[in-house]
């Protein structure tokens, strides 16, 4: 049975929203764009999501495999929630270090999209919630991604730096709640 609930759907789609953080990386598509030209956003937009979903449904017995349970994963993954709020609060660079590259597979797709911190985090939802609502979450950011690879340029000229970086921390503090929330309901699974 299907257990589609619109309170975990919005849940996790913010979650995914701040941590994918395409409103953010803004800056970055633009210097993309001018650096390679058009910036394939069909593509990019279909394999980050593809990336997203196979790694959900394979991502857990992947890690069985080498011997790591979702707690001790999604523990983890607070922790990598945590700095990935901290780099949007306080303006760090942690994860991101490397310029993008010249395509609209690497580096916009994976890692910029469909990156560790993603990763992470769809295995550290799939903990807590139904499998059915992180997947409508995923499509619906996915479309989400779509519209601002495609109109990246207008939204840049609209929110101009000042708009993007208040959206960043709005987000960034979202993330740090929600890292904080995923520790503590995980934590007491590494110790039974």
């Amino acid at each position: 049975m299907l257990e589609i609930d619109f309170k975990e759907i919005i849940t996790v789609g913010m979650v995914l929203f701040a941590v994918i953080d395409i409103v953010g990386s803004i800056p970055i598509i633009v210097n993309l764009r001018a650096k390679v030209g058009h910036i394939e956003s069909e593509k990019a937009t279909i394999v980050a999501g593809t990336i997203m979903i196979v790694f959900l449904f394979v991502g857990e017995g992947f890690l069985n495999l080498i011997g790591i349970d979702v707690h001790s994963f999604a523990v983890a993954g607070s922790f990598v929630l945590f700095f990935l709020a901290l780099e949007m609060i306080l303006g760090l660079r942690i994860f991101r270090d490397e310029e993008p590259g010249s395509a609209s597979i690497v580096p916009l797709a994976f890692p910029l999209i469909a990156g560790a911190g993603t990763m992470t985090t769809l295995l550290s939802l799939r903990s807590q919630f139904h499998t059915i609502n992180i997947v409508i979450a995923i499509l619906l950011n996915i479309i989400l991604v779509y519209i601002v690879l495609k109109s990246s340029k207008k939204i840049e000229d609209l929110l101009g730096e000042n708009g993007l970086g208040v959206v960043r921390k709005t987000f960034g503090v979202i993330l740090l709640a929600i890292a904080v929330k995923l520790f503590a309901a995980n934590v007491k699974g590494l110790f039974v």
